[in-house]
């Protein structure tokens, strides 16, 4: 594994290299609160396979820097997109296979959606992850509602100071509600803690849970891809949703209502006693997913 970085327009990505630089590519997007330590046990096989597997730090985690201060610090899905997108183009990487989770899981979902000829194929944690953001204001089940509570608290001045101040308290505590089956300990916490202590983390966090309510304006250099967003569109690359079945942010139906966004081939996988860090908790389901996609998928 080589620790590298590259610059985009607006970012310098610290990414983690595994595997033939000659090989085709596989890139693992980690979500909040969370980091690369996500996919520590899914790229060595992957690259033992022959893979070229990229793990990126999303912007405001870990060594990810802005390179100017007037940079608008968005956390909004279309920068997480536009992000991806952009360290594909540096890299000078045509295609490839992605796989994701919450954020991470957004912004690969955006690029399929979007750019599909970049796209191989794609493992999506709980499906289809581009944000309605015209539907926001739509009440949902109570029970929803209360695991959403960390969002509201986001939206306030004093939930901006409790993620400054208590940002490993509170991350330490969604990890625990998210994934309520997985038993991890102090120093698997820490080791991916660490990229919270990014100076643009509160930032970015913040930002993006105000603008998927509307409560906080977007980087105006991306309203053309939020425009596409709005659309809902289709994604039509293969697809495996992986879906833990212990999430406890996004439950599982037991009917699956994600397959309407998807317009090509398309699997839901439901893992039991799995909860929201799909990777870091069921390395090799997320590993299976991603080989048994690229068997049908040329590089």
């Amino acid at each position: 594994m080589k620790s590298k970085r590259v610059r985009t327009d607006v970012l310098e990505i610290a990414y983690e290299e595994h595997g033939p630089a000659d090989g085709p590519a596989v890139i693992l997007l980690h979500g909040f609160p969370y980091d690369v330590r996500a996919f520590d046990e899914v790229a060595p096989p992957l690259a033992e396979a022959g893979n070229r597997v990229l793990v990126p730090y999303l912007r405001g985690y870990g060594p990810t820097r802005f390179l100017s201060a007037n940079t608008p610090r968005s956390g909004e899905q279309a920068a997480l997109g536009h992000d991806l997108l952009q360290l594909m183009d540096a890299l000078a990487i045509r295609r490839a296979a992605l796989a994701g989770y919450d954020w991470g899981g957004r912004a690969a979902c955006i690029v399929a959606a979007l750019w599909p000829e970049r796209v191989r194929c794609l493992v999506s944690c709980t499906g289809y992850n581009i944000q309605n953001i015209a539907a926001s204001g739509q009440p949902v089940s109570a029970a929803q509602e209360h695991r959403l509570w960390y969002q509201y608290y986001f939206h306030t001045e004093r939930g901006r100071a409790g993620l400054t101040q208590n940002r490993r308290d509170v991350c330490r505590l969604l990890w625990q509600l998210w994934s309520p089956e997985w038993r991890f300990d102090a120093a698997t916490f820490e080791k991916s803690a660490v990229s919270f202590d990014n100076p643009d983390f509160v930032d970015v966090v913040i930002q993006s849970y105000r603008h998927r309510y509307g409560y906080a304006p977007g980087d105006p250099a991306l309203l053309a891809i939020e425009a596409q967003l709005a659309r809902q569109p289709k994604i039509c690359v293969p697809t495996i949703n992986l879906h833990g079945g212990h999430d406890g942010v996004g439950s599982a139906p037991p009917t699956d209502q994600q397959a309407a966004f998807f317009s090509g081939s398309y699997e839901r996988r439901l893992l039991q006693g799995i909860g929201h860090n799909v990777p870091q908790e069921a390395p090799a389901a997320t590993v299976d997913a991603l080989q048994d996609l690229m068997k049908g998928a040329a590089p």
